[in-house]
């Protein structure tokens, strides 16, 4: 096989772009999606379906697989850059990073979220001769980071971070204290408490030569580690593990989704609740998932509610079961409504707030912060090797991102899914509150989604409760020129 040449796969700030669009224009318009090419794995309609793969599917399966390996495998070192005036907020939390301390604090609040990519070299999935998920899983991907933050939240200790994060030293990121507001230049400094040369252009404050004090939740976070290892493995990437590809993509085919197909947030959300419901390793946890951009109280609180349940709850369980709350929602038409960044930025400063699946156009990524006018993200289009997490001791690196990534608002794909959790019945009505505060910040005249007390069933929806199979959309008030091209984009809701 000819090599192919790092100037083949070309990223940008750690992000791919689509090298092949000349190929994708020659498709018939109804094999594309946002994501690009629609997998050569697609049946076609005139074959007998035989329920296993022929030798050309096998065939053109093996090469999709070997070029989106070579594509999502190769990664170009860029930093990204801060600025020391402007706070960064990560799930709820805000970092000034004018100083070494603040760094360090957002340092760990980053690396200490569960990063899930692309794999290769996984046992087929059922029926399919797929070993990797390159080219069309990454909004599976994006949705587990999803939960298993939520399940972070759930599981381990309040404001837990990684106390492994220290080893990961090659992290990418320079903070810069801009000449100006509106111009984000200047010069940068060492990060991370890395030594300083002679060439630096700041002059080292006292501070900054202190030795380096350990975090008192050091102790307890190692304590919790047991956890955290078993937590990753319910991502593992075969066929048992409970949030893990092969499963999502069974749970996918009830909303008439296979292997190699791309998902959307909305999907990817109905996937998410379906995987919790079947699970038997979480406890007290279900997964409620907005309809029509509305989230029903009392349908979230039938959900919750174990003495409402048909089945008594065991002696050792909590009356409430935790949740998460996933909201499908769009903030525009053919691209981002501006009036909707300063509510998404409101509502990533709440602390019930687990992230934001979406991305931009052909890319999916997990939204979990911003400084500024740009989003932060998690990207999972690289292209990693199986980790077989059924060994003791696993490594976990490879779970964890040190290189953080921004880009404007601007460029957000107007379709995602809003992820929430409370763990109580006081949480979620904190989180009512909190989260309908953020939402009145827009300046558009119909807010984002809504909470409204009583069932779904009392408005006529009795079909779309959140125990449906399928998801429901909602489309935000267009305008007139979005109006013009509603019915072509009807289908974003499923793909971006």
């Amino acid at each position: 096989m000819n090599s192919v040449s790092p100037s083949a796969a070309q990223y940008i700030g750690g992000v791919m772009q689509d090298d092949l669009v000349d190929t994708r224009r020659q498709q018939p318009m109804e094999q594309q999606s946002s994501f690009g090419l629609r997998s050569p794995q697609s049946p076609d309609p005139s074959r007998e379906p035989t329920g296993e793969p022929d030798e050309m599917d096998k065939l053109k399966a093996k090469l999709m697989s070997a070029w989106n390996n070579i594509k999502y495998g190769w990664t170009v070192k860029s930093k990204t850059s801060f600025n020391k005036i402007s706070p960064v907020t990560v799930l709820g939390h805000s970092y000034l990073l004018n100083s070494e301390d603040e760094v360090e604090r957002f340092r760990l609040a980053f690396v200490s979220r569960i990063w899930l990519t692309y794999r290769r070299e996984f046992p087929q999935l059922e029926g399919t001769t797929w070993t990797t998920d390159c080219g069309w899983g990454c909004m599976l991907r994006s949705g587990q980071m999803l939960l298993a933050q939520g399940l972070l939240v759930h599981l381990m200790p309040r404001d837990w971070a990684w106390p492994d994060a220290q080893q990961l030293t090659d992290v990418d990121f320079e903070v810069f204290r801009p000449r100006s507001p509106t111009r984000a230049a200047g010069l940068p400094i060492p990060s991370f408490g890395s030594p300083r040369g002679s060439n630096t252009p700041e002059r080292s404050n006292p501070s900054d030569q202190l030795p380096q004090r350990k975090r008192p939740e050091c102790a307890r976070d190692r304590q919790a580690e047991p956890i955290h290892h078993r937590l990753v493995t319910w991502f593992g990437d075969q066929p048992p593990a409970p949030f893990g590809v092969h499963q999502l993509v069974e749970i996918g085919k009830s909303s008439g989704k296979k292997a190699g197909d791309w998902y959307g947030p909305s999907v990817v959300a109905h996937i998410l609740r379906k995987a919790i419901a079947k699970a038997s390793v979480v406890h007290n946890l279900v997964v409620y998932v907005a309809q029509d951009c509305t989230v029903y109280k009392e349908d979230v609180v039938r959900l919750c509610d174990l003495s409402l349940s048909e089945t008594a709850p065991r002696p050792s369980s909590q009356a409430w079961k935790s949740v998460i709350i996933l909201v499908p929602v769009r903030l525009g038409g053919e691209a981002l409504n501006p009036s909707y960044i300063e509510c998404v930025k409101n509502i990533l400063k709440l602390e019930c707030c687990i992230g934001i699946i979406g991305g931009k156009p052909r890319h999916s990524l997990f939204f979990i912060g911003f400084q500024d006018e740009h989003l932060l993200y998690l990207d999972p289009h690289y292209c990693q090797s199986v980790v077989d997490v059924t060994q003791a001791n696993f490594s976990l690196e490879s779970f964890h991102c040190s290189s953080p990534k921004k880009m404007p608002f601007t460029r957000m794909d107007p379709s995602c899914t809003i992820g929430f959790y409370a763990k109580n019945i006081k949480d979620f009505e904190s989180l009512c509150s909190a989260v309908s505060v953020a939402l009145s910040s827009s300046k558009e005249k119909y807010p984002i989604f809504t909470f409204v007390e009583g069932h779904s069933q009392d408005y006529g929806l009795e079909g779309h409760s959140s125990n449906h199979s399928g998801p429901a959309a909602h489309i935000l008030p267009l305008s007139k020129q979005d109006r013009s091209n509603n019915r072509r984009n009807s289908d974003e809701f499923v793909f971006l």
